[in-house]
């Protein structure tokens, strides 16, 4: 389990929803269910509104669980709360994401980041701003699908993972795509890696391009989902 940090203090500035808004057109994932809203209560009728809604466990910005890639593993119930409230540093790839929508973090990415900021500590969650978060309300573009049906869209890279995994102790991940894994790997080897262990991984993030490099702290809430295998989720970032 990832363990709870020693501060217990949050000094901030600024508060910022890192979480799109859940709406019945939002980009979906292949064979994900669709977004729905029911209306079941109106104001008029029964004194107060009330809908049903249902979506995906890994539908909008959404958490994903060991579960969902490793049998027997814990699911996003069991995630203590002490591990979901954790430091976060931003690592900028736009340049490189506007010239190949096919672009994975790389260990040199992370040692120029660390020249600049210094070095990413252990038990952060390491977010890839990759620009994408712009394409959000073209489900086309976002997703980028070519002839064959394959998605084209940047993620965290294989060695870059291991290093930040093994050498910088990070507390998860997290990307403005539909995956932390780059669109062509149908593997899902970076989800995989990461959630080994009940670590965090974010997906379908916003508004990363208005957070500092680090600084920031990150208040995560899922929805208790019994065995769930992720979930749509709350993030709020304080910015101090």
């Amino acid at each position: 389990m990832i363990q709870p940090r020693s501060q217990n203090s949050i000094t901030y500035t600024q508060v910022i929803h890192l979480s799109h808004v859940i709406d019945i057109d939002i980009p979906q994932w292949s064979g994900d269910p669709i977004v729905e809203f029911e209306t079941v209560a109106e104001l008029n009728n029964d004194g107060y509104y009330l809908r049903r809604f249902s979506l995906g466990e890994h539908s909008a910005t959404h958490i994903n669980a060991p579960n969902s890639f490793h049998s027997f593993a814990v699911g996003i119930d069991q995630y203590p709360a002490q591990s979901l409230v954790v430091p976060a540093v931003v690592i900028n790839i736009c340049q490189a994401t506007a010239v190949n929508p096919d672009y994975a973090l790389t260990i040199a990415d992370v040692l120029a980041w660390e020249e600049e900021y210094g070095e990413v500590y252990p038990g952060r969650v390491v977010l890839l701003n990759t620009g994408w978060q712009k394409k959000w309300l073209d489900k086309s573009a976002f997703l980028n699908h070519d002839a064959q049906g394959i998605p084209h869209f940047p993620g965290f890279g294989s060695d870059a993972t291991q290093f930040l995994l093994n050498e910088r102790q990070i507390a998860g991940v997290g990307i403005d795509t539909h995956g932390v894994d780059p669109g062509q790997d149908n593997s899902f080897a970076i989800n995989r890696l990461v959630l080994e262990q009940p670590r965090i991984v974010l997906e379908n993030l916003t508004n990363l391009d208005q957070l500092p490099a680090k600084g920031t702290t990150l208040a995560i809430a899922p929805l208790r989902l019994r065995g769930g295998s992720g979930s749509p989720v709350g993030v709020l970032a304080f910015i101090p």
